[in-house]
């Protein structure tokens, strides 16, 4: 049987650059190579495209260089000038150029089938101000939130507290993992909040926090025949779920992966993620992200187009919990962006 060809992109510019290899360590060591041929694409922190023969090398190095040649379907290898030939990409990759539509848009115009969403949808999900416009104009509720621009004075904290309330969270508008998030309950945390937000973006946004609980879906297929998860729960063992609380060795935040909620507000919950999935135009894959007030009102947090698959990444284990193991959630994924539709 002649085994799929797929290149496996990892790495990347992004503050994310660690957790991508993370990630794709446990991709590459969970999909099955009697059905697929993996060649190791690792994009370096400056941008360039290597060859690996391994992910065994700690200092990841190689001498071949790959180029794509758009319309072709091909990538030439440097200095060789070697064919590479890929039937599918599969993106471990997150924040600029992983998974905003970049390297997306880069498929398409090699007319290779990449895994997961299409640049359109990847765009949009990760701008968190575009997808609070999109899904407002669709009745779907997000937390009241203000933009800031970088060319923009210095926002007033008196006024925001009394339109957003106290605390409130400072995001840049297009990072993922809580790079650059910030809790502020003061005028001064407010100052070095929005610098350090503006750091990552040149647009973020000021968000009411809301007082609650942090749930998770996770999103399989290309509508209409996706499917939704169980509900998982975020307890953040910090003030909120930032990146250290995420990742650090020493963190003490749980990731349940059966949220204690009723089977009523289950399946509102699951419903809401599928609506959002297909608004969006999301494929292949994604995590929606919700909070659940103290009042039981529930609110989108945000839309993940390239989850983690990292070991302690909700997305994996939320479908080890329906029965679908890691290497049967890769293959899946992978015939999902070849064939499109797998019922």
């Amino acid at each position: 049987m002649n085994r799929t060809t797929v290149l496996l992109l990892f790495g990347g510019e992004s503050s994310e650059h660690d957790i991508s290899l993370s990630s794709a360590r446990n991709v590459y060591a969970a999909i099955d190579d009697s059905k697929y041929e993996v060649n190791l694409g690792y994009i370096d922190r400056s941008g360039n495209w290597w060859l690996l023969e391994s992910l065994d090398d700690e200092s990841l190095q190689s001498t071949l260089q790959i180029i794509p040649v758009l319309g072709s379907g091909v990538f030439v290898t440097l200095p060789h000038g070697q064919t590479l030939k890929p039937d599918v990409i599969l993106p471990i990759l997150h924040g600029k150029n992983g998974e905003d539509g970049s390297v997306q848009g880069l498929a398409q115009l090699l007319h290779i089938p990449i895994v997961g969403c299409d640049m359109f949808s990847s765009s949009i999900s990760m701008d968190k101000v575009a997808t609070k416009q999109i899904l407002d104009a669709n009745d779907i509720r997000t937390a009241p939130y203000v933009v800031h621009r970088s060319y923009e004075a210095q926002p007033d904290f008196s006024r925001l507290s009394v339109q957003l309330g106290v605390p409130m969270f400072v995001k840049p508008s297009r990072s993922g993992s809580s790079v650059g998030v910030s809790k502020v309950h003061s005028e001064q945390e407010l100052v070095e909040a929005v610098s350090l937000a503006h750091a990552h973006d040149d647009t973020i946004l000021i968000e009411r926090g809301i007082a609650g609980r942090e749930l998770e879906v996770a999103v399989l297929g290309n509508p209409p025949h996706h499917k939704t998860s169980g509900v998982g729960e975020i307890k953040p063992g910090d003030a909120f779920y930032s990146y250290d609380d995420k990742y650090a060795s020493d963190s003490t935040s749980q990731a349940i992966i059966s949220a204690d909620l009723d089977e009523s507000t289950k399946q509102k919950i699951k419903h809401e993620a599928a609506k959002i999935y297909a608004i969006l135009g999301c494929k292949g894959l994604a995590r929606i992200d919700f909070f659940l007030a103290d009042d039981d009102t529930l609110y989108l947090n945000e839309v993940n187009t390239l989850p983690g698959f990292t070991n302690i990444s909700m997305y994996p284990k939320l479908w080890r919990a329906e029965g679908i193991s890691y290497s049967q959630l890769i293959d899946t994924l992978i015939q999902l962006a070849i064939s499109d539709t797998i019922e």
